[in-house]
């Protein structure tokens, strides 16, 4: 095959520029660490890069999402534990209250206290965010979600809690009807309180002896219905009879002993005090309706009333000390619920790290260059090129020209 000087002058100058631009990639990759600049270098490998980028965009917001989370529920928690030593010092207060030797004076001046204690729980349960809104404003309110209206303290949010939308779906919020709204009344499974004795002169009194707020002997034998309980003759020679009113149908009937237990369809209850022919007292299933500002404010009205008997006193006192019980309760369970979000947050955080730092190299394993590997293919170009300049240079003074000319 005969080749020309001029094919030959041009396939080496090819082979040149080839080698050139071989060597100007290598620098190019060297200069900016990765071997992937654009789809074309690498087709799989720049779709591989491209899904790991995609996934660290999401575990970003999902991870700034999990951040305003853990503010808004770590807010909560901290507002939920100062709302409870407030009602810690309510019970001690309203313990003191029983004390027989205290005189109306001296019980209004404790209820003055509860009044001042519950005006700093309303201010907890309007505490802001930082943010513009609401810890309790459930699913979102632009005004304080708790009223202090005439009467009484009032849920002006919606029920719920406002979410982050993402897949984890993390609260933002919480519902503060749950909170300060929806105690179980009662002792958790009945609720038991005084009824005014109809014989008594004038009718309508309310009875010589109290009921304590009862336990659950038997759950098995729990019906959930409404009790009437009567105290009939006269003391020693008394009788006790529990009537099913739901049904109708008597569930307990013997001789009646003051602050001894009385037990019936489960339940256990205890008298006190010297009842008299005719008191009574209701038994009812607990329903999730006890509020908490309506039971400090009856706490307190009950404690400015002057001239309550002894046995009014005391009634009252156990009443609304189980009633604080029952909203403190329903507190700590909300606090624990809370502390259990934060639980989540922190595994899904962890979660979180690890997808993310496995996509980084992913990332970096599909564009990353290799900078040992970079440079020594770099030098084996640059040796190959100037390799080729140098046998160009004595290719080209190898023609018949140049003899002629010698």
């Amino acid at each position: 095959m005969r080749l020309s000087t001029a094919n030959i002058f041009d396939s080496s100058i090819a082979t040149l520029q080839r080698r050139q631009e071989s060597m100007q990639a290598s620098q190019q990759q060297l200069t900016t660490g990765k071997k992937i600049t654009k789809a074309s270098d690498d087709p799989t490998g720049a779709a591989r890069s491209e899904r790991a980028l995609s996934t660290i965009g999401r575990v970003d917001a999902n991870q700034r999402a999990l951040e305003a989370s853990r503010n808004g529920m770590t807010l909560s928690e901290a507002a939920l534990g100062d709302a409870n030593e407030l009602l810690q010092q309510m019970r001690e207060t309203m313990i003191a209250a029983g004390n027989a030797s205290y005189s109306d004076a001296e019980r209004a001046g404790l209820a003055n206290k509860i009044a001042g204690l519950r005006n700093q729980l309303l201010a907890i349960a309007n505490r802001g965010d930082g943010a513009g809104g609401y810890l309790f404003s459930g699913q979102g309110a632009s005004d304080p979600p708790f009223l202090d209206q005439a009467g009484g303290v009032r849920f002006n949010g919606v029920s719920g809690s406002i979410q982050t939308g993402n897949i984890d779906n993390f609260p933002l919020t919480v519902d503060g009807r749950l909170v300060f709204e929806q105690a179980r009344s009662g002792n958790g499974t009945f609720e038991t309180g005084p009824l005014p004795n109809l014989i008594s002169v004038p009718p309508g009194v309310a009875p010589k002896g109290w009921i304590d707020a009862g336990r659950t002997a038997d759950p098995s034998l729990l019906t959930g219905h409404n009790y009437l309980i009567e105290i009939s003759g006269a003391s020693p020679a008394q009788t006790i009879t529990v009537t099913d009113t739901d049904l109708g149908t008597p569930a307990f009937s013997a001789p009646f002993t003051p602050g001894k237990a009385i037990t019936f369809d489960g339940m256990a209850v205890t008298i006190s005090g010297q009842p008299v022919d005719g008191d009574r007292f209701e038994v009812k299933p607990s329903t999730n309706s006890l509020k908490l500002f309506d039971v400090l404010d009856r706490t307190v009205a009950e404690l400015r009333t002057p001239l309550r008997t002894g046995v009014e006193i005391s009634q009252s006192n156990s009443g609304r000390v189980r009633d604080l019980d029952a909203v403190m309760t329903n507190l700590q369970n909300v606090r624990s619920q809370l502390g259990e979000r934060l639980n989540n947050l922190d595994g899904t955080e962890s979660r979180m790290a690890a997808l993310k730092q496995y996509n980084q190299a992913e990332r970096s394993a599909a564009e990353d260059l290799d900078m040992v590997q970079g440079i020594s293919d770099f030098q084996n170009q640059q040796t190959g090129y100037d390799t080729a300049l140098k046998t160009y240079a004595m290719v080209q003074r190898m023609s018949l020209f140049q003899y002629l000319n010698v």
